[in-house]
Order: structure tokens, then C-alpha cells, then sequence
């Protein structure tokens, strides 16, 4: 019974290659069989993505039965003191959720691709990038060695790139990508060096041997503190944290279904990261308080300026890197399983936010039928404020919470509570129905996030000391002045404060500006001649002299 229950084991974790390998089969047949219709095309890759993600289910229920599964295969490339490279996956919650969810998620793009980009004559590259970019992404949350994750994050990188260069004469396209390939390096550099400083200490690269041990050392060594840190960047840089967002803004030259695969997807491998190394990242205070000053920095400021867009796609690039930014902070607060919760609810919601952006003048139509009601004062701000974090606290209490052994969660329930406040309830004779029903609402959403945490928790353990007082103090401070901010905005919005505020937001605050300067000066992009034709502005935002320059040279 114990061998068959071995051979299962082992059948299970070569099925977790299969996943990959479907895509990789998919990119590899683009070319097959092509002709004008390009029906054959997509037929094949929707094939290969509906085998993965059927894969994925599976494996899911697998776990259910069997357990955790880890299956290597014989030694690749021996490193010496740092251990080897070997084909080494693992089969675990979090890996079922990372599979279950990119498979779902890449399914859906793809198909909404092949209606996106009917008539185009590059539909073949379109799925061969597209397919590489799945099989990487699978192949880095299956991955237990951390030189074939770090392998596995260069692919997705690389791949993704020749995507986001989907129309090469776009000279803004070319751009974003230039500093996303730019930046992309730098944190493919910071993961390399992190895994040969944990491989030389740990004399090996297997995450199933480094993280169990890494959980016992309590203070970790210098060498190992600044593998932290050289992590804690890469998640950063991949997660397009300030003051390397810009290119995350934009990429929106690209096609639709490459903006929603980024941002419901390939960004949130930073994140993933720091889940996957959660046990190591746990043991250096100075990495998770760097992930919390970075994380609450870029939700707060991104969170702000995302007020001042008129562009769709823009404010949900925007969108994205606030919420890259507090899935970040939670990691840093130990927070993993809200952080993966707030990984997969990011997902789902940023794939459907931009293909379906096309709705959105019907939507714009709608609203600007509809009266618009007067700015709430400061009473029913107050009021609403009181309200929200009263409801959300009962309900934490009502779920047997207890802030002194969960400092974090409660910390990010304030957040929450402030969330639900910005939408403050008006309350009017004779309407007492919507107002309890708005009520009800706020509660609701404290339930559920009370409740998806409690089972998030069973899926992934916390695996982090209690965060310290410093932490919590940037968390709540951080958060509270966003409120406070967009709050006074929203009260008096031809106030002084709001009228002097609002250019620096729209400007970004001229963060990307500045890195955009930079990054032309080290490494200048070869850009087309039809960029000399540019106009002085672009999407109402004016473009960086340091690309002016370059043009003009």
C-alpha cells in the first residue's frame, strides 16, 4: 500500500510538468497550419489552455487526497557549494491556487484575444508569446528550486516582453518597454544574487530543504539578511512599486488582452514571491519593514493620483500598482493569507475590468443621466467614518479575532473600515430602505472579509512573527492620511487644498518623470523616426525632456 501510495505520488508530480508543457506545445504550433482565417490557430492554443487548466483541477483535488507533493528528476547542471539545478516542482495550496487561477484567468484572455485581434496578420506571434508567457508563469509556481524559479522569472519576463512589443511602431509602446526591460533586469540580477546567497549558506537550492530550515534559525546572518532585501527588491521592481511604475502606466499601447494578462497576472509574481519564501522572509525584520515602507507608500500615492485619470485604462494601471503595493504590505506585516486572498480577488477582477473596458462610455452614459447628488459634508463624513469602523470591528469580534494575537489583521481592518467610509451613507426622509440597505452592504463586505480570511488561513498558515510597532505605525498612518486626503477632496473640491493638490497628483508627482530621465541617460532606447513627429503631449501628460532629447539627437 505504501509503494502504490509512492507511485501516485510520483505520477502526481510529473502531471505538474504537464501544464507547461501544454502551453509550451501551444506556442510551438503557432506556426503550424496558419492561413488567412487563423481558425486552426486558435482552436489549437484554446485546446492547450483548456487541457491546462483541466490539469490544474485536477491536481487541486489531488492535494486534497494525497497531500503536499514534491518530484524531481535527476541533477541538470551541478553548482557546487550552491547545490544544482534540477527539474525539482512542488504540489501545494499554494501552488494549486497560483495553477488553478493563471490557467482560468489565461483561458479567458485568450479567448477574448482571438475576437480582439480578428483581421490582424500577427496573430501567430500574438499566441506564441502568449502561450510562452503561461508556460513560464506555470512553470515558476510549480517550481521548488529556486534557480529554475529564478529561470522561470526571466522567461516570463522575456516573454512578455516581445507581447508588451506587440505593435513595434508604437513609439510610446517602446518606451514603456524599454524601462520595463530595464528594470526587469535589475531584479532578475536581485533574485539570482538572493538564490546564490541561499544556496551557499543552505548547500542547497531545494525550497522544501531551505524553508523548513530557514524557519528555525530565528536571526538571520548578514549574508542571508541581505538575500532578504536583494528578495524584498525583486518583488518590488516586478510589482512596479514608486518610482518604478512608469512603464506599468504605460503599456497601454500594447493590445487589451496584453494589458489585462499583465496586470491580473505577471504582476503579481512579486507578491507571489514573497508568499512562496514567506518562512525566510519572516526570520528579517529589515525586509518585511522595507516591503511595509514600500507597499504603503505606493497604495497611498498610487491610490491618490488614480482620482485625477480620465483615461480607463490608465486609472486601472493605476489601480494596479496601489493594490501591487498593499498585497506587498501585507506580506510585510505577515499577512500571507490576506495577501494571497488579495492576489486571486486582484485577478479575477482586474481581467474583467479591462476586457470589459470597451462598456465603459455605455456606463459613462448611464451615470451621466443620472442626478448628481451634493457633496457630503463634514457630519456625514463623520458619521459614516464612526459607522464603517463599528460595523467592521463587531464583526471582527463576532469571528472570535483578537487584536492582541493578530496585530496585523486588525490593523488592515481599519483599512477596511476606511474604505467602506469613503462611500458615505446620505441619510434622507423617506429612503430608509436604501439606507439600510447601504448598511447591510458595508456589513457584508466586513463578513466576507472576515470570513474569506479564516479560509485563506486554513490554506496558508501565517508563517511570520507579529509585525512591530513601527510597521504598524507606517500601516495605519500611511492609510489615514489617504483618507483624510481624499476625503477633504471629495468634501470641498473647488476648496484651496484640492485645487493646488490636484496638478502635483496629475503629474504623478513627477516620479516617473524623473526615473524616465534617468534610465534614458544610462541606457537611451532606439526609437523609430516617426517619433520625431510626436507631439509635445501626450494623454495629457507632458513628455519627459529626457525623451525629447533623445528624439532630437
Amino acid at each position: 500500500m505504501i509503494e502504490g501510495l509512492t507511485q501516485a505520488r510520483a505520477a502526481i508530480g510529473s502531471l505538474l510538468l504537464v501544464i507547461p508543457f501544454c502551453y509550451a506545445v501551444g506556442a510551438a504550433m503557432s506556426g503550424f497550419g496558419a492561413h488567412p482565417g487563423f481558425a486552426g490557430l486558435w482552436t489549437r492554443a484554446q485546446l492547450a489552455a483548456g487541457s491546462a487548466l483541466g490539469f490544474s483541477i485536477s491536481l487541486a483535488f489531488a492535494l486534497t487526497v494525497f497531500g503536499e507533493v514534491v518530484f524531481q528528476t535527476p541533477i541538470i547542471l551541478p553548482l557546487g557549494p550552491l547545490g544544482a539545478l534540477v527539474v525539482s516542482v512542488r504540489l501545494d495550496p499554494l501552488s494549486a491556487i497560483m495553477l488553478v487561477l493563471v490557467s482560468f484567468v489565461g483561458l479567458i484572455i485568450l479567448r477574448f484575444s482571438r475576437w480582439y485581434l480578428d483581421g490582424d496578420p500577427s496573430q501567430p506571434r500574438y499566441v506564441r508569446w502568449f502561450m510562452a508567457t503561461l508556460a513560464a508563469v506555470t512553470l515558476l509556481v510549480i517550481s521548488n528550486n529556486l534557480l529554475l524559479l529564478a529561470l522561470s522569472w526571466i522567461a516570463t519576463s522575456l516573454s512578455l516582453h516581445r507581447l508588451l512589443m506587440f505593435y513595434p511602431d508604437r513609439v510610446w509602446a517602446q518606451i514603456a518597454a524599454h524601462k520595463k526591460f530595464l528594470v526587469s533586469r535589475v531584479a532578475d540580477l536581485s533574485l539570482l544574487a538572493a538564490a546564490a546567497l541561499i544556496g551557499t549558506y543552505f548547500g542547497t537550492l531545494e525550497l522544501s530543504e531551505i524553508l523548513p530550515r530557514a524557519a528555525t534559525l530565528g536571526a538571520l546572518p548578514t549574508s542571508l539578511q541581505f538575500a532578504a532585501v536583494l528578495l524584498m527588491l525583486a518583488a518590488a521592481l516586478k510589482c512596479a512599486q514608486l518610482p518604478f511604475h512608469g512603464w506599468l502606466i504605460q503599456v497601454m499601447e500594447a493590445p487589451t488582452p496584453v494589458s489585462a494578462l499583465l496586470h491580473a497576472g505577471v504582476v503579481n509574481i512579486g507578491g507571489f514571491l514573497m508568499m512562496r519564501m514567506a518562512p525566510f522572509m519572516a526570520q528579517s525584520e529589515l525586509a518585511q519593514t522595507l516591503l511595509v515602507i514600500c507597499g504603503t507608500m505606493t497604495a497611498v500615492v498610487a491610490a491618490l493620483v488614480m482620482t485625477t485619470r480620465v483615461s480607463v485604462k490608465v486609472m486601472l494601471a493605476w489601480s494596479t500598482c496601489a493594490q501591487m503595493g498593499f498585497m506587498l504590505l501585507e506580506c510585510g506585516l505577515g499577512a500571507y493569507s490576506l495577501a494571497l486572498l488579495h492576489l486571486v480577488g486582484h485577478s479575477l477582477y482586474k481581467a474583467h475590468a479591462f476586457l470589459s473596458a470597451g462598456s465603459t462610455v455605455e456606463q459613462w452614459r448611464t451615470q451621466a443621466q443620472t442626478p448628481a447628488l451634493p457633496a457630503p459634508g463634514f457630519g456625514t463624513w463623520l458619521t459614516s467614518t464612526v459607522g464603517a469602523v463599528l460595523a467592521v470591528v463587531a464583526v471582527g469580534v463576532l469571528f472570535g479575532t483578537d487584536p492582541r494575537h493578530e496585530p496585523a489583521l486588525w490593523a488592515l481592518t481599519l483599512i477596511v473600515a476606511l474604505a467602506l467610509a469613503q462611500r458615505p451613507i446620505r441619510i434622507t426622509p423617506g429612503e430608509w430602505q436604501r439606507v439600510a440597505g447601504e448598511a447591510g452592504a458595508k456589513v457584508g463586505v466586513a463578513v466576507l472579509y472576515f470570513g474569506w480570511h479564516a479560509a485563506f488561513g486554513q490554506l496558508l498558515p501565517g508563517q511570520a512573527n507579529a509585525p512591530t510597532t513601527v510597521q504598524l505605525v507606517i500601516v495605519i498612518g500611511g492609510f489615514m492620511l489617504l483618507y483624510l486626503t481624499s476625503s477633504t477632496v471629495s468634501a470641498w473640491p473647488q476648496g484651496r487644498f484640492a485645487q493646488r493638490l490636484q496638478p502635483h497628483l496629475f503629474a504623478g508627482l513627477y516620479l516617473d518623470e524623473l526615473f524616465t530621465r534617468f534610465t534614458f541617460r544610462i541606457w537611451p532606447a532606439r526609437l523609430p523616426d516617426t517619433a520625431r513627429n510626436l507631439p509635445s503631449t501626450t494623454t495629457g501628460a507632458l513628455r519627459p525632456r529626457a525623451i525629447q532629447e533623445e528624439i532630437s539627437s
